[in-house]
């Protein structure tokens, strides 16, 4: 298996879902907001994360919004941070982790 993956499978909410539940997201989850959840996929730039508590949320954690050191997470890992800005464009929430 490679250590890099998009995310995928049933644990990964659908497009048209995280799209049209957009607004709701950013309402749930404003900046600053502290969350918790799972890496559902990884790649050299970073995690995607499935927010706990927000079904249709996606997070990104850029390794530039990691801890000076840290390790990317691995898929299935449970981690937790900071948001720090919604990008509508591709509706991601980005993250910032805690070290």
């Amino acid at each position: 298996m490679d250590e890099y993956a998009w995310p995928s499978g049933p644990e990964v909410p659908a497009a048209d879902l995280v799209r049209k539940s957009w607004h709701a997201t950013i309402a749930a989850l404003p900046v600053e907001a502290r969350i918790t959840g799972e890496v559902i996929g990884r790649q050299r730039f970073g995690v995607f994360i499935r927010i706990d508590g927000v079904p249709y949320a996606i997070g990104l954690a850029e390794v530039t919004a990691m801890p000076l050191g840290m390790d990317l997470p691995a898929l299935g890992a449970f981690v937790s941070g900071e948001v720090i800005w919604h990008v509508a464009h591709n509706h991601q929430v980005k993250v910032r982790l805690d070290g």
